[in-house]
């Protein structure tokens, strides 16, 4: 995969929460990404990053940077870091509430950045929720606080792809009863709605074809085994295509992810987390990105989470995280590319 064009902005990317294994996947990513690129920035704490090479003996010459604009020079024999202090030193696998304010501040600057235009995108490392909800973070997740951070116009929808797959949930962070009791047609459609236009403009597929899964087994059996077929998803499945997308369904759940199935569509819109999540993560755990369409900035971020019983072994997998990088970039020159002169 080639890297971004030179006039692209480096990236920016976060730090995540410092006790997870977001650190040692970005200097992996630099190691693996700095002949080629794409550049980024880590919005780090450099002492944190210093201490986690030389933890783990690795080689990674850091560069305080002031901003993503000097990243670019740099980045083929240094890591740019742009400061953000963690209060408390980090402990590899515990969590401390008392660094939220590092983690959020992170992607704060990070938005801000790309808001700007000094950064292309922002490619997010993990964080722990349950730790930034000790300390009153009021969103559910990521892709919420990002869509607060940006200014969307509407409730940001959460893409998983990799080269296999491409799933978008409905209902997101939230409890499956709560899934059940809130999905609407209304929702359905928004969210295919956003779908085929991040496919249009994110990934250069004119004419996406979406495949909408059914809630029950079976897709209900034609109402066998639940009347939320008929009801709920049909209805959208109609107004979509009626509004020019290529959607059809709903389909069985169980079958809709096999090999052959999965190249009769770009992308298949699922009614929750994990009915999206476990196919994708089943199937490429390590290549999967989490893209947020609906933003008017480029977000991505590796499928999976901060993984803290292995963080400080220097065994965590970069892939995902070099992927969401390499993504973000064609998406970046994608953009850049069709922006009015």
């Amino acid at each position: 995969m080639s890297a971004a064009p030179p006039s692209q902005p480096p990236l920016a990317l976060t730090m995540g929460d410092p006790a997870g294994i977001g650190g040692e996947l970005t200097l992996a990513a630099w190691a693996r990404l700095r002949a080629e690129g794409p550049a980024f920035v880590a919005l780090d704490d450099p002492s944190r990053l210093a201490g986690i090479a030389a933890h783990l003996g690795w080689e990674v010459p850091l560069a305080s940077v002031s901003g993503p604009e000097e990243a670019a020079a740099v980045f083929r024999d240094r890591l740019p870091v742009m400061t953000i202090r963690c209060p408390v030193p980090p402990v590899f696998g515990q969590p401390d509430p008392a660094n939220a304010p590092a983690v959020l501040g992170s992607i704060e600057r990070a938005v801000a950045l790309a808001q700007a235009g000094r950064a292309g995108g922002v490619v997010t490392n993990p964080i722990s929720k349950a730790t930034l909800y000790r300390t009153g973070f009021a969103f559910p997740g990521h892709t919420e606080f990002l869509g607060a951070l940006a200014g969307a116009a509407e409730p940001p929808v959460m893409l998983l792809a990799s080269p296999m797959l491409r799933v978008v949930p409905v209902t997101i962070h939230v409890s499956l009863r709560q899934a059940l009791d809130t999905l609407r047609t209304e929702e359905i459609i928004r969210t295919g709605l956003a779908l085929a236009r991040g496919l249009r403009e994110g990934f250069g597929i004119p004419a996406p074809r979406i495949a909408v899964a059914g809630l029950n087994p079976h897709a209900g059996e034609e109402g066998a085994m639940g009347d939320e077929e008929p009801r709920l998803v049909l209805p959208a499945i109609e107004a979509l295509r009626a509004g020019g997308v290529d959607a059809f369904g709903p389909l069985p759940p169980d079958t809709m992810f096999t090999a052959r199935a999965r190249q009769t569509y770009d992308a298949a819109l699922c009614l929750y987390h994990d009915q999206a999540l476990i196919p994708i993560k089943t199937l490429d755990m390590d290549g999967g990105v989490n893209v947020t369409l609906g933003l008017p900035i480029i977000r991505t971020s590796p499928d999976h989470g901060t993984a803290f019983g292995i963080a400080g072994q220097g065994i965590a997998d970069p892939g995902s995280l070099v992927a969401a990088l390499r993504l973000a970039a064609e998406m970046a020159a994608r953009r850049s590319s069709k922006a009015p002169a």
